[in-house]
């Protein structure tokens, strides 16, 4: 179906139901969230950010198919997003083994510079290959939003709501495990925190493989 492009904004009452449900989609914890927040008790905030960028990147991606009609290209490319969830949990266990192996100490696993790209196509695969995701944007927002009636205003506002929604979360999740880290001094209780964040950054690899 072909949509019809006006200067239209949605309705209030719309933007309000879309925003009150992305918001509980992107707060029920998952791999997102796991990952996110292991991410965050392992290197700060700062070392979390890039995955809450890279998962965002993935939101757009399938909120562009579900707004312009490309559901149909999503589920032939199936089996393209099967590859990358696999890709995506295999850097997740490779984080989570550098967690668990790291030796502890006030500067260890802080993020570096050429880690940014990789923790960020972290995120992004972590998303395109969710199936909750997935169910989310192609099957439950064309039942929220009248995508017949969607227009450049309209796909503004929709765009501008899921990257606040999903900043604000995703940052909050990072910054209330990176103020937890902060809470921790001692060697032995940032080992113990080290083995923590591998273990929740492998439980979501895990969630990625085993979530259908």
């Amino acid at each position: 179906m072909r949509h019809k492009f006006t200067a239209d904004t949605m309705e209030p009452f719309t933007l309000l139901t879309f925003t009150i449900a992305y918001a509980i989609a992107v707060l029920v914890p998952g791999p997102g969230v796991a990952a996110v927040v292991a991410r965050a008790l392992g290197g700060g905030f700062k070392g979390a950010f890039p995955m809450v960028l890279g998962i965002l990147a993935g939101d757009l991606v399938y909120f562009v198919f579900a707004v312009f009609g490309l559901a149909t290209i999503a589920t032939l490319f199936g089996p393209v997003f099967v590859l990358i969830r696999w890709a995506g949990a295999a850097y997740l266990l490779y984080i989570a083994y550098k967690f668990w192996t790291a030796r502890p100490g006030a500067e260890q696993m802080k993020p570096k510079n050429e880690a940014w790209l990789k923790t960020f196509l972290a995120g992004f695969s972590l998303t395109m290959g969710n199936p909750k995701t997935i169910v989310f944007y192609l099957a439950i927002l064309p039942t929220v939003i009248p995508l017949d009636q969607m227009n450049p205003v309209a796909f503004g506002e929709l765009t501008a709501i899921v990257v606040i929604v999903l900043l604000l979360i995703g940052c909050g999740y990072a910054w209330l495990a990176s103020a937890a880290r902060e809470m921790f001094r001692s060697e032995r209780a940032l080992g113990r925190l080290n083995k923590t964040a591998g273990a929740m950054m492998a439980t979501a690899a895990g969630l990625v493989v085993f979530q259908h």
